[in-house]
């Protein structure tokens, strides 16, 4: 197995235990304005995605996050299998040069797009892209703008995933199950998105792990932000 195979078998691995871990509080989420099954399908379709990936023949970063996306798409019911299972499936070819700082980036971004294309949502349905967006906008230009290193880069978009999950619970959900709710939907905590948070978090510790370092402690915001508002610089030459 290649190295880059092995770290990825692992997060899928670590993935597994958390979901199961948060098996009932994901459930309870899903109760509240859902059909109270996100935590019982994500933890059965990550495990099945464990033990697929587990039983792998040497195999590279790509054909690990293409065979859990696949097993996730059959394995997890509901909305759920196709927005992270089916993503997945897509985003592992930017994987096949292995993972490097800027195929992690690109493969964040596929990611992205086809979660919102698949379920036709953004910023502020009270979904899983209200965690994912900024997560995934957060680790960009930690990357390309700010020259980060790369596991600092991630701690900051699991900051940010985080922050997006707070997010969630003032919005009137607009897509899924709980917008049927109206306004009802308001004041709880979208499954989806914490079930998005956990993932992060998970390869975020693995990251540092496999690093042989500690998890970062950072948060989203960026240091290329100026400290004064550009327009009440004092022009040069004044």
């Amino acid at each position: 197995m290649t190295e880059d195979g092995a770290t990825v078998v692992a997060a899928v691995e670590a993935v597994a235990e958390r979901i199961e871990a948060e098996r009932d509080h994901l459930t309870e989420l899903d109760s509240a304005i859902g059909d109270a099954d996100h935590g019982g399908n994500m933890a059965r379709g990550w495990a099945e995605a464990a033990a697929a990936a587990s039983d792998l023949d040497d195999p590279d970063a790509e054909t690990v996050a293409k065979t859990v996306g696949k097993t996730l798409m059959a394995e997890v019911g509901g909305a759920s299998g196709p927005l992270f299972g089916g993503s997945l499936v897509f985003a592992a070819g930017d994987l096949e040069d292995g993972i490097t700082a800027e195929t992690a980036v690109a493969f964040a971004e596929t990611y992205l797009e086809k979660v919102e294309d698949r379920g036709d949502a953004r910023v502020g349905d009270q979904t899983m892209v209200d965690a994912l967006t900024p997560a995934v906008h957060t680790f960009k230009k930690s990357i390309e703008v700010d020259d980060l290193p790369p596991i600092e880069a991630l701690a900051k978009a699991v900051d940010a995933a985080e922050r997006g999950v707070a997010f969630t619970v003032p919005l009137r959900a607009r897509k899924g199950r709980a917008s049927y709710l109206g306004w009802r939907s308001v004041g709880h905590q979208d499954p989806g998105a914490t079930s998005t948070l956990f993932i992060a978090e998970e390869l975020l510790a693995v990251a540092a792990d496999r690093l042989g370092v500690d998890v970062p402690e950072t948060d989203a915001s960026s240091p290329t932000i100026p400290d004064e508002d550009p327009d009440e610089a004092e022009p040069e030459g004044a």
